[in-house]
Formats: C-alpha cells, structure tokens, sequence
C-alpha cells in the first residue's frame, strides 16, 4: 500500500461509520454498497498497519480501537481543513455550502436560538443547520462522540475535552399569575421566595442545580415545591396559580407580552444565566460551524 493516494473521502466514510456505529448507515450517508464500505476501511487499516476497528458478532457490531479514535480525531480536522478549504476557494465570498449538526437543550433551541438561526441563514442561505433537542448530559456526550459539531447548553460546567464559548442568555426571572401577590411587584429579593409555593426544574438539571445553590447561599426556605422537566410545563402551571417559578426571561416574552402571566425582577448578578457553545478541545471547527459560532457570538460581519 506503500505510495497509494489517499483519498479524502475514505476519510469521511471512517468518520461516518464511526459516529453512525453501522455499515448500512455510513453506506447511505455516502451513496456507495455495504462493500464498498468494508473494503474502504480494510485499505485504511492496511495503509497503516493498524487495527481502526473491531468486528464483533459476526462483523455485525462495531467497536473503535484506541487507534482508531486518535485516527478519527485527526481526520474531523482534516475534513474540517478541507470544507474550510472549499469554501474558500469556491462560490461568492460569503457562501458556505454545508450542515452543521447542532444539539441543543429545549429551551436554548426553543427561545435563544431562533433569531440566530434566521441571521446565519439569511447570511448564508445556502448551508444547512440540522437541530436537535436534547439534555445538557446527552448534548455533552454527542459533541464528544462527534455525533453534533456543535452542542449548546446553559449553565454549561466544566468538561475534559469541551471547550465552551460563552454566550448571552439574558436573565432568569421570576413569573407568576396575575392574581398573585407577587403580581404588583416590578422586583424582589431572593429571601422572600421563603415559604412560598414553588414551581422548579427537576433535580439534577442545570438550572435546578443553580437555583438550589443560590437559595442555599440565601439562607432561603423552601416551601411546598412540584418539579417539572419541561418548561411548557412550569409556565402553565404557573399560569393556574400552582406557584411561582424561577425561568429565563426569554421563554416567557410572549406571556408577558399577553398579561398571561407577569415577569418579576429578582436583585442580584447571580441570576444572569450563562449559556455556551461546546465542542471537543483541539478539534478544528468545519467551516460552517465555525461562522455559526461566530454568529452567536455577534462577532460575524458580511463580507
């Protein structure tokens, strides 16, 4: 094999078939046969005279080699080098052709992102941004497996492998029904939260766990609680006069807007909520997720 080419797209069909764990997916992805797959990976692994991948159950499960993920790491930048490269050199300046895979919890893709959303396509209409809703863990482990280019999550923690760039996520706040005796309030403090009847996220999701820190920070008593996972969910219990809520001001413009239900400011910096956008340290962005993150960041200009 010594002196063979090779090929970029044998680079790609690896990275397929390891982020798809399937033949028959990775053969779709790439318009060729199940064998055309197998034989593209039996040159690789002659090419280097390494194991990239293990067959088990007779050839049907695939499992990656330690090598095997030192070579995928290194091929996502070579595939991201050379989309980069493609677009430089091809189209009208500006122009990206290409998808970004983003994962994104509920309520960041559901209220933050949508303006992003238009402005990068309204830039660049001819690229692609495949979204996906998910929980911040699951979001973790699918930039990390190369399964998103792309992850974004608020209150995003620390992680071996992530970087994260932050981002603007407004504000947390406090909203309950028009007949509650917050109703007249334009702000609070935290303390007087003690006793009340709380609507709060589950335990264990990120803004959960904020909250539970700034209350114990606070010396805050908490009363009668009902936990919900979805923030339709909390809005509209809050709505019924279940209890009020701690959200971010984002997700409620509309319910403010309509007198549905009235948005309360609570003192303090504690309640800025950060979000940001993760993806594997040392990993060379394609070129269409970099300009989306560029766009996030309100750093993108036209050209």
């Amino acid at each position: 094999m010594e002196g063979e080419v090779l090929h970029i797209e044998a680079l790609k069909v690896f990275c397929d078939l390891v982020e798809t764990q399937a033949i028959t997916l990775a053969a779709e992805r790439n318009f060729v046969t199940p064998s055309a797959i197998r034989q593209q990976i039996r040159s690789l692994e002659s090419k280097f005279t390494k194991k990239l991948l293990d067959r088990q159950n007779g050839r049907h499960e695939l499992s990656v080699t330690p090598t095997g993920q030192a070579f995928y790491r290194q091929c996502k930048r070579v595939l991201a080098g050379f989309d980069e490269l493609q677009n430089e050199m091809s189209g009208p300046a500006g122009s990206i052709s290409a998808r970004v895979k983003v994962a994104a919890d509920y309520c960041v893709g559901l209220y933050d992102l949508p303006p992003k959303l238009g402005e990068f396509m309204k830039r660049f209409p001819t690229a692609r941004i495949d979204l996906e809703y998910s929980r911040s863990a699951q979001i973790v482990r699918d930039v990390l497996d190369g399964a998103a280019d792309l992850g974004i999550v608020a209150f995003p923690e620390q992680h071996n492998g992530l970087n994260c760039v932050p981002i603007d996520g407004g504000k947390m706040v406090l909203i309950c029904s028009p007949e509650h005796e917050f109703a007249s309030r334009r702000r609070i403090i935290v303390e007087e939260l003690s006793e009340h009847d709380l609507i709060l996220f589950e335990r264990g999701m990120p803004t959960r766990k904020s909250t539970d820190r700034i209350f114990r920070s606070h010396g805050v008593r908490i009363g009668k609680t009902i936990e919900f996972s979805n923030i339709e969910t909390i809005k509209n219990a809050a709505e019924v006069g279940l209890g009020v809520a701690i959200v971010p001001h984002r997700s409620v413009l509309d319910e403010e807007r309509n007198n549905r239900l009235v948005v309360v400011s609570i003192e303090g910096s504690e309640w800025e909520r950060p979000v940001g956008v993760i993806f594997p340290t040392g990993s060379l962005l394609p070129y269409a997720a970099k300009k989306f993150v560029q766009v996030l960041e309100n750093q993108e200009r036209s050209h």
